[in-house]
């Protein structure tokens, strides 16, 4: 059984799909989002879309602790839903898990273009997850 090419699910999903957000900006300029699961900048382009291409990152919380999930799909099994994605749950401290998701995208030959964006998600993610610290504010000296 073949599977349908990559730029050609592009063609046919690009203009219209369930996972589109279309917002307007400043003045006539109208911003395209996609809500699909691995698509890391959420983005509606080709290189980030997570329908379109075979080999694809998704990087989310795993739970209410600091923990992270990194999914990646297998390009093999586009067939089979069951084990389409191999996902890892990091709990690590945030150095140590930059570096497992640089050696699993960038250094792996996996998708190295995507790199830079895992590593904002991370961060992005990562961030939201940090706990304020209760306690009393510091006051401003100047104010």
């Amino acid at each position: 059984m073949s599977t349908v090419p990559g730029p050609l699910v592009w063609e046919i999903v690009k203009k219209n799909n369930s996972f589109l957000v279309k917002e307007f900006g400043n003045g006539n300029q109208s911003v395209q989002f996609s809500r699909e699961s691995n698509n890391l900048y959420n983005l509606n382009s080709y290189k980030f879309s997570g329908l379109a291409n075979k080999k694809t990152v998704a990087i989310q919380a795993a739970g209410k602790d600091q923990s992270v999930l990194l999914a990646t799909t297998k390009p093999r099994k586009q067939n089979k839903p069951s084990v389409l994605s191999q996902r890892s749950v990091m709990k690590k401290e945030f150095r140590r898990m930059a570096k497992a998701v640089q050696n699993q995208v960038g250094d792996n030959y996996y998708r190295p273009d995507l790199k830079k964006a895992a590593l904002a998600r991370l961060s992005a993610v990562h961030r939201s997850l940090k706990v304020a610290k209760s306690g009393l504010k510091k006051r401003n000296r100047h104010a």
